[in-house]
């Protein structure tokens, strides 16, 4: 099954992303346009998904976003990489708890490429490191899905500003920090969109 890539190189506002994986997701329902998987950053925005509680945000003065993905609060900014896809799961399995656990497999085995070993928590969703005896968020997971084509999408923290998340409670989890790769070990990260790529769409054939 052909999926198109889209990889862009300047950040892209939320609004907008979100505005054409809407549009795609009725155009891939429709059989009008292939499946995708898009590579981008997002300026700096704080967004809340259909789980979200408002004690979760302890900065009362900053703008939330709300949208229709799953999960609770989080922010996106420079230095975050993000994967947007629109997956016809009418072309596979109709389950999302196995499409759950492909992205899981995709962002870890991504993240061993450089080293750098992850994990899954059935209680919390996201995927997580054990760094210096603490179990920190190094990627969170956000999934829609609509007539069995599953959208938005996940994110991986590279070196982007970690004090963001100081003013709410990220994915609504009090008692674990966030992490960025940066933080873990220094080293070049800049093919990690490819790495992405090439990982997710191996798994989805599985």
């Amino acid at each position: 099954m052909k999926i198109e890539i889209k990889k862009s190189r300047k950040p892209v506002e939320f609004d907008k992303a979100i505005d054409f994986l809407e549009k795609r997701m009725t155009q891939v329902s429709e059989n009008k346009l292939s499946e995708l998987i898009w590579i981008l950053e997002h300026v700096n925005i704080y967004t809340a998904g259909t789980g979200y509680d408002e004690k979760d945000i302890l900065d009362k003065s900053i703008n939330v976003i709300k949208t229709n993905r799953g999960g609770k609060i989080t922010h996106h900014g420079p230095g975050q990489i993000i994967c947007y896809f629109v997956i016809d799961l009418n072309k596979r399995k109709k389950d999302i708890r196995k499409f759950t656990k492909i992205i899981e497999k995709t962002i870890i085995e991504t993240l061993k490429e450089y080293k750098i070993n992850s994990f899954n928590d059935r209680q919390n969703i996201g995927i997580w490191v054990d760094h210096e005896n603490k179990i920190k968020k190094i990627a969170a997971i956000g999934i829609r899905v609509s007539k069995w084509v599953a959208y938005h999408g996940f994110s991986i923290n590279v070196n982007n500003n970690l004090e963001s998340y100081s003013k709410i409670i990220p994915c609504g989890i009090k008692d674990k920090d966030v992490l960025n790769l940066k933080s873990i070990k220094e080293q070049n990260y800049d093919g990690l969109g490819d790495k992405i790529i090439k990982n997710f769409i191996k798994n989805l054939e599985i």
